[in-house]
């Protein structure tokens, strides 16, 4: 059988088996038992926080997160356009509306210097996203919050350990939220988690997430939503966040490996990493130089037919059918210009980054790579 490196598997390394069956052979895998409580506990810890609210997913925990900081109608919220769709679909479902905002040519995580520009009388808070592992430069988008008064919610799903400045990502705003899917640091299959240290907002997201249930029970004040996370999938999450990490370090030595391996290969860029940042490689990121004349597409079919897989970059919400048709009304404006955001998602994609990938498989890896690349130059 011809090799194949898929582009990310889970790593499961510790208690998760145990745990589980656990769970099992108690009866206890609704959204009740010990084991949800410990998680958020232990991975609140684990960020540097007081409170956690587990939930099905990183969606889930941002729109708690933008339900308990009062978004509603007619307000608006800074977002990056280079980010997958769960950031805007939470901020709209909120009636808020996203306000699109470019990427860093470097990191590819929101351009500070442009989010000043997009604040009017109707922002109420700004939402940076920690790309592909990479921390946001947190002191600009706090020193902003600050002075024009907006609420910081973090979306720190690909970035589970990530650092800015010595402390881990998800700390720095009021809220920030996680994603535990099958292919992060810190994995429950499925599964989110919003983190806090304000009391306020943790009580209100835990109430909102089990339908703002009150005393006594099926009486409701406020309309609430199923968002809870079963006690199976937080088993997997805390023995996931007693080796958390471990973890980090093993998806960052992929990622520190590729560089190694990588870094005279001409055509291609890699991912950097900026002082004062501790950069997970939650995927490995390349971005295709101008010089390369095949298409991203073209490249990663040839990776593909030589066992290697891998995937695109995201298409930046300002190209989205979904916003440019205006099916909603509080869709962002999708007229301005993000050169950089656009540039990178044609010719941006990432190579296999499960934190269990053996050194002889990222060697496969950039080999294949490499004669792709040479096969294009003679």
């Amino acid at each position: 059988m011809n090799k194949f490196i898929p582009v990310c598997e889970p790593y499961l390394p510790g208690n998760e088996k145990k745990y589980v069956l656990d769970t099992i052979s108690t009866n206890w895998i609704s959204s009740a038992g010990n084991y949800i409580e410990e998680f958020e506990k232990k991975f609140s810890k684990f960020c540097g926080v007081n409170y956690g609210v587990c939930c099905t997913n990183c969606y889930a925990a941002l729109h708690l997160a933008c339900l308990a900081i009062g978004l509603k109608k007619g307000d608006e919220v800074i977002v990056p356009t280079f980010t997958m769709l769960a950031p805007l679909s939470a901020i709209i479902q909120t009636g808020a509306k996203p306000v699109l905002v470019d990427a860093n040519s470097e990191t590819y995580c929101i351009d500070v210097d442009k989010i000043e520009e997009k604040i009017n009388e109707k922002t109420k808070a700004i939402m940076p996203v920690h790309i592909y592992g990479h921390p946001c430069d947190m002191d600009k988008i706090l020193d902003i919050a600050k002075k024009y008064n907006l609420k910081v919610i973090e979306d720190a799903a690909e970035a589970h350990g990530a650092e800015y400045k010595g402390k881990k990502v998800g700390s720095f705003g009021n809220i920030g939220c996680f994603s535990f899917y099958g292919n992060k640091i810190i994995t429950t299959g499925e599964g989110g988690m919003t983190i806090t240290n304000n009391s306020v907002y943790y009580e209100k997201m835990k109430k909102l997430k089990n339908y703002a249930f009150e005393h006594p029970r099926f009486l409701h004040n406020e309309l609430g939503v199923n968002y809870r996370m079963s006690n199976i999938h937080a088993a997997i999450g805390l023995a996931q966040t007693e080796n958390a990490d471990m973890l980090v370090e093993a998806r960052r030595n992929v990622g520190l490996r590729y560089n190694r391996l990588l870094k005279d290969v001409k055509g291609i860029i890699l991912p950097k990493e900026k002082e004062n940042c501790k950069n997970v490689y939650w995927m490995y990121g390349i971005v295709l130089n101008d010089d390369v004349k095949l298409s991203r597409d073209e490249v990663v079919k040839k990776l593909r037919e030589r066992g290697v897989d891998t995937r695109n970059f995201f298409i930046p919400m300002h190209k989205q059918p979904v916003f440019l048709e205006k099916k909603l009304e509080n869709v962002p404006d999708c007229n301005d210009n993000y050169p950089v955001s656009e540039k990178i998602g044609v010719r941006g994609f990432y190579l296999p980054s499960s934190s269990n990938l053996s050194e002889e498989d990222a060697i496969f890896v950039c080999d294949k790579l490499k004669e792709v690349l040479d096969e294009l130059n003679n």
